[in-house]
């Protein structure tokens, strides 16, 4: 293997010279840069890069904390893809670190990418608290950023959509159809995002004065097999609804395939509508409707944040961002719509 001082003496230079042109510290002329790099390319020299990574506490890459039980499904995947994307864009290197299922393992893949000198981290929380998230930011000199939740103490480091008020909305859009026995499939509910979509649902039938029937709550899984087994348990126990909310779109599909194996039409027979907009949702039959989050636009946000701080800037206020109803094939007028 082919050490930096070997390349020192192939370009003619010191060791000391190498270290600085690889570290970007300390004036070189471009003349004996240009000998360098030719002397690194010819003699396929790489360097260690966590130890220059120690040398000048800086790695050019991000980390990001993701806990592998919400690895699986397409908005997960989407969120993965816009990250990677922007990190290229702007340079960095992505590294992922799992959260496994606890955390305390959160807290390890946080503090796992501080000791590979990350110069920031983005993590999407499952299990850590808001207060604990607050300390870990105070903590630590690389910024750290959070996506989904709204912290209390340092709100400029996350960045969210409000889950509680767009299930409001979208439950409150059947109502206004002409729908009043609706049926809802929750996320898991050690989830904070399926918690706030279950509130939503729960808060929009109180504000139009209807009694909350349990059993037309179903408690999913995020899952399409978890989805379909929410409409077998519905169709079970002989619950009527004239429509349906999955938490998210992956549940949602598994619901409609199921409604069309029990002969049930949507939307003219149960109106249905998922949340993410996930790509796959106007493909469906009928094409879903579903409640679009920003995934791409927060993304976005956070990585030119990191970026922005890494360059000396200044970190800016919290950023909300507001999802979408996007209205498809799969949502009709509903029985008292007339009345």
């Amino acid at each position: 293997m082919t050490t930096m001082l070997e390349v020192a003496h192939k370009a003619g230079v010191s060791k000391a010279t190498v270290s600085r042109v690889l570290s970007g510290n300390g004036y070189v002329s471009p003349a004996t840069k240009e000998r360098v790099f030719k002397a690194i390319k010819e003699s396929g020299y790489r360097p260690n890069l966590l130890a220059r990574n120690l040398a000048t506490s800086k790695s050019q890459s991000i980390g990001l904390v993701v806990t592998n039980t919400l690895y699986h499904g397409t908005y997960f995947s989407e969120l993965l893809f816009q990250v990677a994307r922007m990190t290229e864009d702007h340079g960095r290197q992505l590294i992922l670190a799992d959260g496994k299922h606890s955390a305390e393992e959160e807290r390890a893949a946080i503090q796992f990418l501080l000791d590979l000198r990350c110069d920031a981290i983005i993590i999407y929380p499952r299990f850590i608290s808001i207060d604990a998230l607050d300390e870990i930011i105070h903590q630590h000199k690389q910024p750290i950023m959070v996506i989904n939740r709204k912290l209390l103490k340092n709100d400029s480091y996350c960045i969210y959509t409000d889950h509680r008020e767009s299930s409001f909305r979208a439950v409150n859009y059947l109502f206004e159809l002409g729908h009043r026995e609706i049926a809802f499939i929750t996320g898991s509910l050690d989830s904070p995002t399926g918690l706030q979509r279950l509130a939503g649902y729960k808060a929009a039938l109180e504000g139009r004065r209807i009694p909350l029937n349990n059993d037309r709550i179903y408690q999913g899984k995020w899952t399409p097999a978890s989805g379909a087994a929410a409409v077998h348990s519905l169709l079970d126990k002989r619950v009527s609804f004239s429509a349906m909310v999955a938490s998210n779109d992956d549940m949602a599909i598994g619901a409609l395939k199921a409604l069309s194996d029990a002969g049930i039409d949507v939307p003219h027979q149960v109106s249905l509508l998922g949340f993410d907009d996930i790509p796959m949702a106007p493909y469906c039959r009928p094409s879903l409707s579903s409640v679009r989050i920003p995934v791409s636009e927060m993304i976005a946000a956070i990585v030119d944040k990191l970026v922005d701080i890494l360059d000396g800037g200044e970190i800016n206020k919290r950023q909300t961002f507001i999802a979408e109803l996007m209205i498809r094939d799969s949502v009709a007028k509903g029985p008292w719509a007339d009345r």
